[in-house]
C-alpha cells in the first residue's frame, strides 16, 4: 500500500537556515525518573534524528522541555538535570546544563555556545509563566535565540508560552518529530487506504465521545472496548451485571450507535465476554456469550468469539487506528484481547497488509506488553495531543506554526 505525503501547511527544517543561528527547539522530555535515572528513554529516542540535524548543520542547539506538573515554581524532583546526561548519551555528544531557562546566567551559557553545541535548559515549567503563556515569559525566552523549533507535537495541545507563545516572537519551524507526526495522522485519516478501522478502548464513554463522533464519520469498522463497552451494551438492553458503565449516557450511546448507522459505519461491541466476581489477577474467570451475563459479575475482557470477529474484520482492513484497550489488560488473564488483537495487528502491518496507528499511554503500555510496539506503521508517544487530533481539534502548537506559515 502506498500513499503520497501531505503537504504540510507550515515550514519545516526544510525552509530554515540553520548554520550559525541559535535555535530554541522544544522537545518533549516528560519522561519517568527514578532516583536520579531515566526509566523510560521512548521520548527521548524520537527526537535524537531532529536535534542531530539540526547539530550536524551548525546550529547552536538550546533544548526546551517541561517535565511533570510542578505548578510554576521550582521542584528539584522534576528538574531536567538527570535528563542531560541520559541525552548526552544517545546523542553520543557532550550536552550541558543550566539551572533554569530565562535570566542573565542563560543568557551568558547560550552566548558561549559554538556552532553545533547542545544546551539543555531547566524544567519550563518551573515559571508561572510557562502555563500561562505570559507574553512576557515568552518574550524572555525568545531573546535567547534566533529561531523556534516546535518538536513537541505531544505537548500542541496546550497553549503554553514555549508551545505557542514562543512562535509569535520568532521564526517558527515544525522539527522532523511534529512533521512525522502530522504527516501520518494527516496521511491516514484525512487519505486513508480503505476500508479505514478505529478501536476506541478505555474505562469511560465520557472521556472519548468527541472522538467517536469524529471517527464514526471517517471509518468503516469501529470496534469499542474497555469499560466503555459495557456502556453501549447496557444501553442496547444488555445486562452487564456489577461491570463498569456509566448508565446517565445510555441516551448518548444510543444516538452515537444511530448516527454511526446513517454514516455506514459499522460499530462492533462484544459478542462474547470473560467474566469474574472481581477484578484481580489470576480469579477463576468464565466466558460467556453477551446475553448470558450474570448479576454479580464483571466484564473483564472480551471472549473469543469477540476477538475472532475483531480479527477477522481487521484481516478486510487496509488502516487501522487504535486509541485503548479491549479489556483489563494491566491485570492477567484480562489481557487476552487486547494481546490477540494487538499481535494480529502486527503481523498484517508487517505482512503490508494493514496501515497501523496506534497512540495514547495504555495503548502504547499494551503494544509493549505484546511485544510488538516496533512492529506497527507508526506509534505516537503523544496521549492528550493524539486524541485531540482525532477528535479533529485545533492543536495551539500547531496552529501557531500555520500562522507562521502565512506571514512567510
Amino acid at each position: 500500500m502506498t500513499r503520497s505525503t501531505p503537504m504540510l501547511p507550515f515550514p519545516t527544517l526544510d525552509d530554515a537556515q540553520i548554520a550559525g543561528k541559535t535555535i530554541l527547539v522544544r522537545v518533549d522530555l516528560n519522561v519517568p525518573i527514578d532516583n536520579g535515572r531515566v526509566m523510560d528513554a521512548t521520548r527521548i529516542d524520537r527526537i535524537l534524528l531532529n536535534l542531530r540535524e539540526m547539530s550536524d548543520k551548525g546550529g547552536r542547539v538550546v533544548i526546551l522541555s517541561h517535565l511533570g506538573r510542578p505548578k510554576g515554581a521550582p521542584n528539584p524532583q522534576l528538574s531536567l538535570g538527570p535528563v542531560a546526561p541520559e541525552l548526552a548519551k544517545r546523542l553520543e555528544r557532550p550536552v550541558a546544563f543550566i539551572a533554569d531557562c530565562i535570566g542573565t546566567n542563560v543568557k551568558d551559557a547560550v552566548a558561549a555556545m559554538k556552532d553545533g553545541d547542545y544546551l539543555l535548559l531547566e524544567n519550563t515549567r518551573f515559571h508561572k509563566g510557562e502555563e500561562d503563556n505570559d507574553p512576557k515569559f515568552a518574550a524572555a525566552l525568545a531573546e535567547l535565540g534566533d529561531i523556534y523549533v516546535n518538536d513537541a507535537f505531544s505537548t500542541a495541545h496546550r497553549a503554553h508560552a514555549s508551545t505557542e507563545g514562543l512562535a509569535h516572537y520568532l521564526p517558527s519551524f515544525a522539527g522532523r518529530t511534529m512533521q512525522m507526526e502530522i504527516e501520518m495522522l494527516t496521511g491516514m485519516l484525512a487519505h486513508p487506504v480503505r476500508p479505514l478501522a478505529a478501536v476506541v478502548g478505555g474505562a469511560k464513554v465520557s472521556t472519548k465521545l468527541e472522538l467517536l463522533g469524529n471517527l464514526m464519520r471517517k471509518v468503516e469498522y469501529l470496534f469499542i472496548g474497555g469499560g466503555m463497552a459495557n456502556t453501549f451494551l447496557a444501553a442496547s438492553g444488555k445486562s452487564i451485571g456489577k461491570s463498569l458503565c456509566e448508565m446517565d449516557l445510555a441516551d448518548v450511546a444510543r444516538r452515537i450507535m444511530a448516527d454511526a448507522e446513517a454514516a455506514q459505519c459499522e460499530i462492533v461491541l462484544p459478542a462474547d465476554v470473560i467474566v469474574a466476581q472481581r477484578l484481580a489477577p489470576h480469579v477463576p474467570v468464565r466466558a460467556v456469550h453477551i446475553d448470558d451475563v450474570g448479576c454479580d459479575d464483571m466484564i473483564l475482557d472480551i471472549g473469543p468469539r469477540s476477538i475472532s470477529k475483531v480479527v477477522g474484520l481487521l484481516a478486510s482492513a487496509r488502516t487501522l487506528v487504535w486509541n485503548g484497550p479491549f479489556g483489563a489488560f494491566e491485570v492477567p488473564p484480562f489481557d487476552t484481547g487486547t494481546m490477540a488483537v494487538a499481535k494480529v495487528a502486527a503481523q498484517l502491518t508487517q505482512a503490508g497488509a494493514l496501515e497501523t496507528i496506534a497512540g495514547g499511554g495504555d495503548t502504547i503500555a499494551a503494544l509493549n506488553q505484546a511485544g510488538i510496539y516496533d512492529q506497527l506503521t507508526y506509534v505516537s508517544t503523544a496521549g492528550g495531543a493524539f486524541l485531540e487530533w482525532l477528535e479533529g481539534k485545533l492543536l495551539p502548537g500547531v496552529e501557531a506554526l500555520r500562522r507562521q506559515s502565512r506571514a512567510l
